[in-house]
């Protein structure tokens, strides 16, 4: 199963929230809603969020087995 706890702890430590998340990177309410259910979303949304916020895909994602 894939986790984004990763990714809320990475905005704390930015001092950002979702909203702002969602405004930088032009993803969408929904698609975030994905991301807080832990639900698999495209790897473009994963790319802009990782530009966004200068960092690795393992800086946000990971598996939990």
């Amino acid at each position: 199963m894939v986790s984004y706890d990763k990714l809320w702890h990475l905005l704390l430590d930015k001092g950002l929230n979702k909203g702002d998340l969602c405004k930088e990177t032009g993803i969408s309410s929904s698609t975030m809603a994905k991301l807080g259910k832990n639900e698999i979303v495209s790897l473009e949304v994963l790319e802009k969020i990782c530009k966004t916020l200068q960092c690795d895909l393992g800086d946000i994602a990971g598996f939990k087995f």
